[in-house]
């Protein structure tokens, strides 16, 4: 399943609900803002695959579960997003530009470490982003679309938010091996993870 081709059978593309900590949870008002009957909408969504279950919601919202979150970054395009006007300093937690410069940093630096240490580019299975703090991730990432296509993306916030969650995956579930620890399918997952992220985020390559 992809970005594309959920805004294809809605029209537009829908948004993530919830922390995706046990179910990754999209929901949409296509049905509403389109006027098309929610059932013959959920049907076009069931058909895309990788789309574990729709219901039509009481207020006619489509709740759309996804079976695979990972699956998502089998397409995943970072849209254009203007750089916000943080100071450099000081580069401390407080700074919001320090906390998405180091984000950025940090997914970047995952790449050089996987090269170094042998995790495979190739073969990439996004079940394996199935623990807590990677599906946090993939959460943030699920924004982007919608965001790009509001009026009010809220950039800055959600710059933020996407940087703490990556910070939190990358401190507690390591996307490269620890000591003597092989490479693991898990971690080459987590590696796409962060090439995802460092394309949003911003900054230098070294901080």
């Amino acid at each position: 399943m992809t970005f594309p081709e959920l805004a294809e059978a809605l029209g537009e593309p829908p948004a993530p609900e919830g922390t995706w900590e046990r179910r990754a949870l999209l929901v949409s008002a296509a049905a509403l803002r389109r006027r098309v009957p929610a059932a013959e909408l959920a049907g076009r969504v069931l058909a895309v695959p990788g789309v574990a279950g729709v219901a039509v919601r009481a207020n006619g919202f489509l709740e759309i579960e996804v079976g695979v979150p990972g699956a998502l970054l089998e397409s995943f395009e970072a849209p254009a997003i203007p750089e916000p006007g943080w100071p450099d300093f000081p580069r401390t937690w407080d700074n919001p530009g320090f906390v998405v410069r180091y984000g950025h940093a940090r997914a970047r630096a995952v790449t050089r470490w996987a090269r170094a240490l042998g995790v495979p580019g190739d073969g990439f299975d996004p079940a394996a982003l199935d623990g807590p703090w990677d599906r946090a991730v993939l959460r943030a990432l699920a924004e982007l679309p919608g965001r790009a296509a509001s009026r009010e993306p809220g950039w800055e916030a959600y710059l933020v938010r996407l940087a703490l969650a990556f910070h939190d995956a990358h401190e507690r579930a390591p996307a490269v091996p620890r000591g003597d620890e092989p490479a693991r399918p898990v971690h080459t997952a987590r590696v796409r993870l962060a090439v995802a992220v460092g394309q949003v985020l911003m900054g230098p390559e070294r901080l």
